[in-house]
């Protein structure tokens, strides 16, 4: 498989997965509309509301949000030659205006981009990373997150994040309404079957939603792996760059859930160990680097 059906392969299932997002959104709002006697319309448009607006907010200003919580620093020219040069040619090279370049003073090698289109882009790196990588490797990092940008991977993690806050928002309405619904001799026959589909509809859409999520955080991932070896033409020095931050005993002081699915490789060291375990890797914001290195040098 070349780096072209790469790319087409994993756009392809990442759409799959956000349309089985809409199905599944769907049919939990009929299903708890109807065990709750409300209109499956004004309970969707309510759950709609409130998950738009918090990510509305996180979309515009995750940047900020972000370089605050790790307290990153802008990267001059003059200190970072090799960081700045590189995301300058990539950049042009790509077709996109040059991101904001950042640094966060850590010993553990990673890499991150955010921002909401690339005209509003940051590419942040850790001095730890700049320390350990060569140039032909920098570059298949930097590439890796221009790629996230050019492909729009924030647009389309808001969008995930949406669907799933929708998701949250309508099964903890229901299972706080229960507490307070009035017992009725109508809850028979139909009505209790959709009672009790929206019941366990409650109880797994939330984990099935999360994993859904997360799987679509590691397609984009193997998308960005994809479209950085098409940009550098050199799968082998993002290859050899991943082997290294994985290898790194190096622990990120800054790291937390809410931004670990951000960085190149997952910044907890644990959870890079645990290779091997299916159940581990599902519930994983990253692939293995194994498996990316694997597809790297394949291409």
């Amino acid at each position: 498989m070349n780096i072209y059906s790469h790319i087409t392969a994993n756009r392809v299932k990442t759409y799959l997965i956000m349309l089985f997002f809409f199905v599944l959104v769907s049919l939990l709002v009929f299903v708890v509309g109807r065990a709750m006697g409300y209109s499956g319309f004004s309970l969707f448009v309510f759950a709609f509301l409130i998950s738009f607006v918090s990510s509305f907010i996180s979309y515009y200003f995750s940047d900020r949000i972000v370089l605050t919580l790790h307290n990153a620093k802008p990267a001059n020219r003059e200190e970072y030659f090799d960081y700045y040069t590189v995301a300058e040619n990539l950049a042009l090279a790509a077709g996109i205006p040059k991101p904001r370049l950042y640094v966060i003073n850590d010993s553990s090698p990673n890499a991150f981009a955010t921002g909401r289109n690339p005209k509003n882009a940051v590419v942040v790196a850790t001095t730890g990373l700049l320390a350990l990588v060569d140039r032909r490797e920098l570059e298949g990092v930097v590439a890796h997150e221009l790629s996230h940008i050019k492909n729009y991977d924030i647009l389309v993690m808001t969008v995930v994040s949406v669907m799933v806050g929708l998701i949250v928002y309508l099964t903890d309405f229901f299972m706080r309404s229960m507490w307070f619904r009035p017992r009725s001799r109508d809850d028979r026959g139909g009505s209790a079957i959709f009672m009790l589909l929206a019941v366990l509809a409650a109880v797994l859409a939330p984990l099935l939603a999360t994993l859904m999520q997360l799987a679509v955080s590691r397609k984009r991932e193997f998308l960005a792996d994809a479209s950085a070896a098409y940009l550098t033409r050199y799968p082998e020095g993002l290859a050899q760059a991943l082997i290294k931050i994985s290898g790194s005993p190096a622990v990120m002081r800054t790291a937390s859930n809410a931004t670990a699915h951000l960085f190149i490789e997952n910044p907890f060291k644990a959870d890079r160990d645990k290779k091997g375990s299916w159940l581990a890797n599902l519930f994983s914001t990253h692939p293995t680097v194994d498996e990316r290195v694997a597809r790297l040098r394949a291409m």
